[in-house]
């Protein structure tokens, strides 16, 4: 509606501009809001505030000329003219009824395929397969991975680029130790990578003779040597299982199709730091190679390097990002790169792009941008640690919360069995850790409180998916199908208007979140739709309604309400429940 609103205002100025009482170059862009209080109507815009004084009028006398230039259009029953030259427009009841009975027909929920399709990769998770996966890794893997769900539930072709971190000299150490291990027991040692990580920087350390073998892997792997990419393929192999067990529980969609580390980069270094050399783009600094740019300097105003070759002829993380840039915007096409990497790398992310752009590694018209997020932090407020100061694994994360939910809901449901409370629990447990997460701003720190996340008061996984099993229940307690009511919705009711009204932004929401790289934006939403629910379902009676016209609408309200809930916890990577 809000498209539609903004398309009758722009047509209404475009007149105006005809009719002589605008100038035909004076342009501003119109934007559309919902109002918070609807009884001053549903849309409003300000563009007569913006527009008046370059156009030499008073508000309130271009605001009435824009309204008498407005095309007719059945959406709109009203427009009224408020303060000193607001336009609040009131949408009609029937098209909003309309908009509802077209979503319940529809699988996806009344949301169009975005038009242009766009191809968008999307960098997330990324963890260095020389350790477990810890909780600094869950942002970046439960934020990408809601926005790439939706994403592709909006139409795009969406690419996932698991970043993982596969290459480097602590390889060689790595390598070193697992070589020393009888074959039958590497994979035991494995099983705990902290500590065979642990066990390998000690030898590394303790170990002249360990250390020259784990330097001249390092010499071996990179130039291809056949025995230590054996090695090094066996590691990596078993730790991508450990981190799709990780991936497997949290329920998020990377595959191992999606993984490309930074070692298929490897051959294509060279030749990038060759086209900087080409664009005379790089500048020798204490043997190192470097680009400096004029626009990223430090407090002194001394130009910031961006490091591509180190001075032994090493490689860093940009001469990789640079590479994987190219790749994605070339042979992958991108028209959108998207990395969801802590905010700290915001710097490195400028850099790196505007490099890329200036290298013609990637496009002016391809959009780049990093979806930095803040930490999650501990009850001090720093960095979440074990009590040792040690980093938390995440899977201890996951099994303290499923722990805690278990007491939780077996206190609730003593009736059930143990199958059906661990089941519940699970899901409880694991969406109620990233709901948490995904529910605060992308870009803000965050305090891990696992009793707050269990809550079923606010707004928490345990609240919203109890709000699903409630509207379930409305249909086993019926006894009725959904799919075989058909009667026309009746929107009566204040309540009934209210969350009919939030149902239909839906498609609206979906959009900004897509845009904005942000899904706390949809938990707002979520969260909102499930108080509205309960408003109407206390004040508008369902089953015992005065008639069974009114009865079935509500009912179809009531399943609309269900599947969005649904629909827009499995976009965020959580399941619902029937019964908790």
């Amino acid at each position: 509606m809000k498209a539609r609103i903004q398309s009758l205002v722009e047509s209404a100025l475009a007149d105006l501009r005809q009719q002589g009482v605008l100038p035909a170059d004076l342009q501003r862009p119109v934007h559309v809001e919902r109002t918070r209080d609807r009884s001053h109507g549903d849309f409003a815009t300000n563009i007569v505030m913006m527009l008046a004084k370059p156009a030499g009028l008073k508000p309130r006398e271009l605001a009435d000329k824009l309204v008498q230039a407005l095309p007719q259009d059945s959406a709109v029953t009203k427009v009224e003219i408020a303060g000193p030259g607001f336009i609040n427009f009131f949408q009609a009841d029937s098209f909003l009824s309309d908009q509802l009975g077209a979503a319940l027909a529809d699988d996806h929920l009344g949301v169009t395929p975005a038009s242009p399709a766009q191809t968008i990769v999307v960098d997330y998770s990324s963890p260095n397969l020389a350790k477990e996966m810890h909780v600094g890794h869950l942002r970046s893997t439960i934020i990408g991975d809601a926005v790439v769900r939706a994403l592709g539930f909006l139409g795009h072709r969406v690419i996932r680029q698991n970043h993982v971190g596969d290459w480097g000299t602590q390889f060689g150490m790595l390598l070193a130790y697992l070589e020393e291990q009888p074959d039958g027991d590497a994979s035991d040692e494995l099983a705990d990578l902290e500590n065979f990580y642990r066990a390998a920087k000690q030898r590394f350390d303790e170990s002249a003779t360990f250390a020259d073998r784990a330097r001249a892997l390092v010499v071996q792997l990179q130039s291809g040597d056949s025995h230590c990419l054996a090695l090094w393929k066996r590691f990596n192999s078993i730790s991508l299982d450990h981190c799709f067990a990780v991936y497997e529980r949290l329920g998020v969609s990377l595959t191992r199709d999606d993984v490309r580390g930074e070692s298929a980069y490897n051959n294509e270094l060279a030749d990038i730091v060759a086209v900087l050399a080409d664009k005379g783009m790089l500048t020798e600094s204490d043997g190192a190679r470097c680009v400096f740019l004029d626009q990223f300097r430090n407090k002194q105003g001394d130009p910031l390097p961006v490091i591509v070759q180190k001075a032994d002829g090493g490689y860093l993380y940009a001469t990789t990002d640079l590479a994987a840039l190219r790749y994605r915007a070339g042979t992958l096409a991108a028209d959108r790169i998207l990395y969801f990497v802590d905010q700290r790398q915001a710097l490195h992310f400028d850099q790196v792009f505007s490099v890329a752009r200036q290298a013609g590694f990637v496009g002016e018209a391809v959009d780049l941008a990093h979806m930095g997020f803040g930490t999650m932090n501990g009850p001090d407020g720093k960095p979440f640690k074990t009590r040792s100061g040690g980093t938390v694994k995440l899977v201890e994360l996951l099994d303290e919360a499923e722990q805690k939910a278990l007491q939780l809901v077996s206190a609730k449901n003593p009736d059930l069995s143990q199958q059906e409370l661990a089941q519940i629990a699970r899901t409880v447990g694991i969406a109620s850790v990233k709901y948490a997460d995904l529910s605060k701003h992308r870009s803000s720190d965050y305090i891990f409180d696992l009793e707050r996340m269990l809550s079923f008061e606010g707004n928490t996984a345990p609240y919203l998916l109890y709000a699903y099993t409630r509207v379930a229940s409305v249909f086993r307690k019926a006894g009725l199908d959904p799919q075989t009511l058909d009667a026309p919705l009746r929107l009566q009711e204040d309540q009934e208007q209210a969350l009919g009204n939030h149902l239909s932004q839906f498609a609206e929401t979906l959009a900004l979140v897509a845009d904005k790289g942000e899904p706390h934006l949809l938990c707002t939403y979520l969260y909102e739709l499930a108080g509205l629910f309960s408003s109407f379902y206390e004040h508008c009676p369902i089953l015992s309604a005065q008639d069974d016209d009114t009865r079935d609408s509500r009912l179809q309200l009531a399943w609309l309400t269900a599947r969005t809930l649904k629909q827009g916890l499995a976009l965020l990577g959580i399941e619902t429940l029937e019964r908790m």
